[in-house]
């Protein structure tokens, strides 16, 4: 009987480079719009065919650091020379060995979220990037 995967052991790569530390991937969605229409001589259903393709903003976080590297990207986009990056979202078995690979092309940042500060709490101080990417592959 095979078992399901864990979600909690997982990497992010970019450019081929492992990213440690995010505690959260979220968003990762492929979706086709859908087309209807109708022939002439078929009066009592609609067919239906795949559009356009459309992937899902991938939403990492993860706690502060003092590494500038996800603002220093983002600020490629509001600089106006935008970086684009391809990575992956590896999902590792028990054994810490790769199961699951969903790969991503012509990522940027388009989102930096600062963490949110309570002089109460007793939480590390997170931060949220979201990536626009063109497209998401099962690999």
């Amino acid at each position: 009987m095979a078992y399901p995967y864990t979600q909690f052991n997982f990497l992010l790569e970019i450019d081929g480079i492992v990213a440690a530390g995010f505690t959260e991937v979220s968003g990762v969605t492929m979706e086709s719009d859908v087309i209807e229409y109708r022939e002439g001589s078929d009066v009592t259903h609609v067919r239906k065919l795949p559009g356009l393709s459309k992937f899902g903003n991938i939403t990492l976080k993860r706690g502060f650091t003092d590494s500038a590297e996800l603002s220093d990207w983002r600020k490629t986009v509001t600089d106006g020379q935008t970086q684009r990056k391809d990575g992956a979202i590896i999902l590792m078995n028990e054994a810490g060995e790769p199961a699951l690979r969903w790969e991503f092309t012509n990522a940027f940042p388009s989102k930096l979220e600062g963490a949110t500060l309570n002089a109460t709490a007793n939480e590390v101080a997170m931060e949220t990037v979201e990536l626009a990417v063109e497209s998401v592959a099962v690999a």
